[in-house]
């Protein structure tokens, strides 16, 4: 995941995003390769491919990309079927999942303030970095942070209102808070520019 961090001489950048690669792009490349019968290294022959949903609604029609993979084809069914997230919500609703939780990882540093909380203990563990890695010699250059602040996660000010606009809102009421923050992607979480900003331009 793609840490925030404070460098000694008092710059701010990322660190490495890995995430997206190791924890969705990676497995589910592999997955595929087994299921049609052609495992890494084997190549895939032209032709044989697999479809993979991805679960995009139709509001977000802008984060729709292809795999880029000749053996992996992305469809995106809510965006077919026309279903837009408070239509996805409703649906759920009508057959009793209406506390669904949003999927995203604990510690995303894309996070709005509301999933800050539990994500404290976290934030505190990779302070100094990986341990390992610090034993083995490898330098760090910084410290690593989870909120965008720099700050540990206990001693932002979570309740200070959001400053940009964000995505569309899972929730129903119209407070800052209920906005949904830019998080990672492809295939996929939350990302990219807002969709009203998009239509704005």
């Amino acid at each position: 995941m793609p840490l925030h961090t404070l460098n000694s001489d008092g710059s701010r950048g990322l660190a490495r995003r890995q995430c997206t690669h190791e924890y969705k792009i990676g497995p589910l490349k592999k997955a595929a390769r087994e299921l049609l019968g052609y495992p890494h290294p084997r190549r895939v022959p032209r032709g044989v491919y697999a479809e993979q949903a991805i679960g995009i609604s139709a509001d977000e029609f802008i984060r729709a990309e292809n795999s880029g993979l000749r053996f992996l084809r992305n469809v995106f069914p809510l965006i077919d079927l026309g279903l837009d997230r408070a239509a996805c919500l409703d649906y759920l609703s009508e057959r009793g999942f209406a506390d669904t939780v949003k999927s995203v990882c604990v510690g995303c540093p894309f996070h709005g303030n509301a999933g800050w909380p539990e994500a404290v203990e976290f934030d505190k563990a990779i302070r100094n970095g990986y341990l390992r890695a610090t034993a083995q010699g490898q330098p760090l250059h910084g410290r690593y942070f989870l909120h965008h602040s720099c700050i540990p996660l206990d001693q932002v000010d979570l309740d200070a209102p959001a400053k940009r606009k964000r995505h569309l809102t899972l929730l129903t009421d119209d407070s800052a808070e209920a906005a949904d923050p830019d998080e990672c992607s492809p295939w996929s979480c939350r990302s990219g520019a807002s969709v009203d900003a998009n239509e704005a331009a």
